[in-house]
């Protein structure tokens, strides 16, 4: 359980966790290197801990203390047949993206994670994959999980994607690596380029024009150094607190501003609120700076369109800055919240609502009207990781005290969450 109190205001400088999304990639595009890559800043949290021990069961060597990890690249094809299934755990990054690398290898294999994988769509990878040559089996024709795998003899294709996904992306850019010909990802907005950037900082030549990216079959991979910025998905629940509690400013030091993930501070700012962006620099061919956040007077507004995959897993947070907002905030457009570790739309409504605030779930978002009064509640995470620090964040502002069941599955993300929000906490 955790347990939540209000707070007087937030305030501090703090570093947030390793980006969950650069962090699983450092660790795949490691193994598939040649050399020895390095890893700074890693996010030791269950997902990507995951990503890790698949590798192991393929026979890359892999040494993790803490957020610093080493990793042994076997190249392309110096990955071994595994003798166990693969667990992905919660992770969904995880099993789409080793969808499209074990889709070139000429071996079996069998993934499968927790019960919440297990109702995660898994055909809008599996459909591409299947197009380039990949024997790709599961429940319901490759629908859901386990997924079973024997890969090689890959054709470029060119997709046009239906959802604008970095994971479908991703997935289907590492299977055409190892594909005849050139393989290109169309997508109907620009998702989070992660893959793209640092496949570059690997070595390998990525094309993009406009929303198309493309690459070339046949490309290696080159161990290097990687650094992680801290994660602005992570610096969200902060940027959030602060805005909740009145007389709150907080410094959050070497965050990931990658343009596809900033999604957060432009609605942050169109509420407005106030966060400025220090100490702009680039890092491994991704954007990093300091964040400078001071509370604001927050008014409702709508948020839908082509900024949707840039704050997708930030919405559960928003939702909650909103019932502090003046006015109505309209979320839509994002019924993609609907398969993620949990049901987001449902499960955000259910809990906030036991705040005593006014949300209304649509069948793609969300309408909260502010501003509300919060009150403390008991609220379960649903053991969804995003769910449970939102609802810690409503927590600093409601009357009373807030108690979070399920809280263990903050580690997903945040380890060490409870302790941060405790030490910028002024009571």
């Amino acid at each position: 359980m955790l347990r939540v109190q209000p707070v007087k205001r937030i305030e501090g400088t703090v570093r947030v966790p390793g980006d969950k999304s650069i962090s699983h990639r450092a660790v795949m595009f490691g193994a598939l290197a040649e050399g020895t890559t390095t890893i700074e800043g890693f996010l030791p949290g269950a997902d990507c801990l995951s990503t890790i021990d698949c590798f192991r069961r393929m026979g890359v060597k892999i040494e993790q203390a803490g957020d610093r990890v080493t990793v042994y690249g076997k190249g392309w094809y110096g990955l071994e047949e595994p003798s166990q299934h693969l667990d992905v755990g919660n992770s969904g990054t995880t099993i789409r993206l080793m969808a499209g690398i074990l889709a070139t290898q000429p071996f079996h294999a069998v993934m499968e994670g927790d019960e919440s994988i297990a109702k995660r769509p898994m055909r809008r990878v599996i459909g591409p994959l299947r197009q380039m040559g990949a024997k790709i089996d599961g429940r319901k024709d490759g629908e859901y999980t386990p997924l079973s795998i024997r890969g090689g003899g890959l054709q470029g294709i060119s997709y046009q994607s239906p959802v604008a996904s970095a994971q479908v992306k991703s997935a289907i850019l590492l299977a055409g690596l190892q594909a005849t010909g050139v393989t290109s990802v169309t997508e109907p907005q620009l998702s989070r380029d992660h893959t793209e950037r640092m496949l570059q900082a690997f070595g390998v030549k990525v094309v993009r024009d406009g929303l198309t990216v493309s690459v070339e079959g046949g490309q290696t991979l080159t161990g290097r150094a990687i650094r992680v910025p801290g994660d602005i998905s992570s610096a969200a629940f902060l940027i959030a607190a602060v805005m909740m509690v009145p007389g709150s400013s907080l410094l959050i030091e070497n965050v990931g501003v990658n343009p596809s993930r900033t999604g957060i501070i432009d609605v942050v700012r169109a509420m407005g609120g106030r966060i400025e962006l220090q100490n702009e620099r680039i890092v491994n061919e991704e954007p990093v700076a300091d964040l400078l956040v001071t509370h604001s007077e927050l008014r409702g507004i709508e948020i839908g369109g082509e900024i949707i995959p840039r704050l997708i897993d930030e919405i559960p947070v928003i939702a909650v800055m909103a019932t502090r907002a003046n006015g109505r905030t309209v979320i839509r457009d994002a019924e993609e919240l609907r398969v993620k570790e949990t049901d987001r739309i449902a499960t955000v409504a259910s809990q906030l609502s036991k705040f005593g605030a006014s949300v209304t779930p649509t069948p793609d978002g969300l309408i909260v009207e502010g501003a509300t009064q919060l009150t403390g509640a008991a609220i379960d995470s649903m053991g969804d990781h995003r769910i449970g620090m939102a609802m810690a964040i409503a927590g600093l502002a409601a009357e009373g005290e807030t108690v979070i069941a399920n809280d263990a599955a903050i580690n997903v993300s945040f380890p060490g969450f409870a302790d941060l929000l405790a030490r910028i906490s002024i009571r």
